[in-house]
């Protein structure tokens, strides 16, 4: 079992929503901070709140030379790198075709600059990431956890083709690179898994209209929204257990998807 306390996290997305619960959580462990996003304000704000030892690194995930300069950040402050959480991501949902109402014809397609955003931050910005702090991790002798994103949205939803597409590629990432590390040698010290959490209670979700919430929730046994708390939770357990590699781990409160079953 690992320990929490001054192991060292690097957590992109880590001004809001789920990053920055984990950087919360990590830190009253005991644990050291790497936090990285993409606006300099929004993040020295986030930085602020944490009572820890936090180092900051505004970064743009899909620029190679800052996902390197980040990695190198962790290792020049704390030399060691024990948890990737690569959770910088963004929604710009839309349909593929829109029909006419009239018509019927095709009225609208979703513009290549739409799709391509989104696989830009949220799969490619995940690559760069675990690239450049495995790469370092390999080289300093450093045992710990990648830990992806992935979500209840990889099992299709509609609206959602450019989103659910990368959190999809999110649930194959744990066995590729597990495989990976198991074929050279160095899966006995590092791992790598995914969480996927339904319906999380960060503001963005809180913030939606209350019908549209009351809807979501009539699908979720437990009546409730999950805690970004009880997300950030589970992946201290991921880290702490080094028997949980190569799997995808869903935190959704029994989320039916459009049946009470």
């Amino acid at each position: 079992m690992l320990d929490i306390k001054d192991s060292v996290a690097v957590i992109t997305g880590g001004a809001s929503g789920i990053g920055l619960a984990v950087a919360h959580y990590w830190a009253r462990q005991g644990g050291k901070l790497v936090l990285a996003d993409v606006v300099e304000d929004t993040l020295s704000n986030a930085a602020a709140g944490i009572q820890g030892e936090v180092v900051t690194v505004t970064c743009n995930v899909t620029d190679e030379k800052d996902c390197a300069r980040l990695a190198d950040t962790a290792i020049e402050r704390f030399g060691k790198i024990n948890l990737v959480a690569p959770f910088a991501g963004i929604i710009k949902d839309g349909m593929m075709l829109t029909p006419d109402r009239s018509t019927g014809k095709v009225a609208r397609k979703m513009p290549l600059e739409q799709f391509q955003k989104v696989l830009d931050v949220n799969l490619t910005g995940v690559f760069l990431t675990v690239r450049e702090c495995a790469a370092r991790m390999v080289d300093h002798g450093c045992r710990g956890l990648i830990c992806l994103v992935s979500s209840t949205g990889s099992l299709g939803t509609a609206g959602q083709i450019n989103y659910a597409s990368t959190k999809a590629a999110m649930s194959v990432m744990p066995k590729v690179l597990t495989a990976e590390f198991f074929r050279r040698g160095l899966s006995e010290r590092l791992r790598c898994v995914a969480i996927a959490p339904g319906y999380v209670g960060t503001p963005m979700v809180k913030n939606m209209p209350r019908k549209v919430v009351d809807g979501i929730l009539e699908q979720v046994p437990i009546g409730r929204l999950v805690e970004p708390e009880e997300v950030a939770s589970l992946i201290g357990e991921l880290y702490r257990n080094e028997a949980l590699a190569g799997d995808v781990f869903f935190i959704h409160g029994g989320l039916r998807l459009g049946s009470k079953g």
